[in-house]
């Protein structure tokens, strides 16, 4: 009787640890992956865009973009991935501007962006994250890998078109993904950085979202799915720290957040903004949700923006 209570047990730990894995690999798979339907996630109150908030430009911004005469361009990351990215030159310009988009989204998402840019004489480089767009990559790499793709990316621009002056700009991942390469060795020829409601580690984000959409505590399945982001993507939720990395930035960036953000909870800027060690900025916009500041206040945003990396460009050719 004994001996079949003991096995009794010991399946019931095996049917909850294979659960546990299971359910470890549903997650890794749902955020890190573009393999498995996000409706859930984009669908949840908390990360739907604001009702009183304008809507995004993006389509028609998207659809001038496809009116310029652009280049595609590849270049390929330190561990031999194929990566694109969208060339769009100015007669007038001089410096250029890479532009991160978010999570699952693609470069020509980033049409707005590049249209204020080049209308004030940036040269603009709009690159595909990995495992997004037109870019080679199995997993979503939430900006860690990434970081090392944007150094690639600076590097290419300064060797291959003879940049001078380059400032970099994200959203949402995005602004993670440019946090995370600012504490790398960038290219001396990268002058500022913007970053837009990016995230202080994958950790912290995907622990706020598993407590929002499953009411969840970490333990055990985001352990479960850091263990797959190791085995299969290479690094760890937690190594993916935008906090760590602006510490040992010193390259002047600026911090932008929607105080209304319940995406990315706008907490994560305040301890972000005290981390980074380098000349910096912040424009908190009150009525702005996650990615919506541009939208809620455009004119101040804009004005805000480019007088900051005006104090380090010159976007126009000398």
């Amino acid at each position: 009787m004994e001996k079949k209570t003991k096995l009794a047990a010991l399946g019931g730990t095996l049917a909850v640890s294979a659960a546990v894995l299971g359910a470890g690999d549903f997650f890794y798979r749902l955020c890190l992956t573009q393999t498995v339907d996000k409706t859930k996630i984009f669908s949840a109150p908390h990360n739907r865009p604001s009702d009183d908030v304008p809507p995004s430009t993006v389509s028609r911004d998207m659809e001038w973009l496809s009116k310029q005469e652009t280049e595609e361009r590849t270049i390929y990351s330190e561990d031999g991935l194929r990566l694109r990215g969208i060339l769009l030159r100015n007669p007038a310009g001089g410096s250029w501007a890479i532009l991160c988009h978010g999570y699952t989204g693609h470069a020509e998402e980033m049409a707005d962006f590049a249209r204020e840019f080049y209308g004030r004489g940036y040269q603009v480089l709009m690159p595909d994250a990995r495992g997004h767009g037109k870019s080679e990559g199995d997993y979503i790499g939430m900006g860690w890998p990434d970081r090392r793709d944007i150094v690639c990316w600076a590097r290419h621009l300064a060797d291959g078109e003879g940049a001078k002056d380059i400032v970099l700009l994200g959203i949402s991942m995005g602004g993670a993904m440019v946090m995370m390469a600012s504490g790398e060795k960038l290219p001396p020829q990268v002058r500022a950085i913007v970053e837009d409601c990016g995230y202080t580690s994958a950790w912290d984000e995907f622990h706020y979202q598993l407590k929002m959409l499953y009411h969840l505590p970490s333990f055990p399945l985001l352990h479960m799915m850091d263990m797959f982001a190791r085995r299969r993507a290479g690094y760890g939720l937690k190594e993916a720290s935008a906090l760590k990395q602006v510490a040992k930035c010193k390259v002047p960036m600026m911090f932008i957040h929607g105080k209304k953000d319940s995406m990315v909870p706008y907490e994560m800027l305040k301890p972000l903004y005290e981390a980074a060690n380098c000349p910096k900025e912040c424009l908190v916009v009150e009525q702005a949700g996650h990615g919506e500041s541009r939208q809620a206040k455009p004119e101040e945003y804009w004005k805000r923006v480019f007088a900051f990396l005006g104090k380090y460009v010159n976007p126009i050719a000398k």
